[in-house]
């Protein structure tokens, strides 16, 4: 087999799938390190720190995983298009 179309394929590692690694790993991290939020104060309008840290964490994963979602997205419209500009 030749080795000709993965060499024009384009590196597998690029920053903006570094970047998308980054946004969905944090909210694993941040949730599995469970000393730095083991506590009850600050409180915040009476709910333990404990409690809205996660939720807050609820909010930020979301926002985190949509733009992993779009980063990816133009990533492989990107990909695609230097594929499709290659072959004509």
């Amino acid at each position: 087999m030749s080795d000709a179309p993965e060499a024009s394929r384009g590196p597998v590692v690029t920053p903006v799938r570094v970047v998308i690694a980054l946004c969905l790993f944090a909210p694993f991290v941040a949730m599995l390190w469970v000393g730095s939020y083991a506590k009850v104060d600050p409180a915040f309008i009476g709910i333990p720190f404990f409690y809205w840290y996660q939720m807050l964490w609820v909010l930020i994963s979301t926002v985190l995983t949509m733009t992993a979602y779009k980063l990816w997205q133009r990533d492989q419209r990107a990909r695609a298009s230097q594929k499709g500009g290659a072959s004509q």
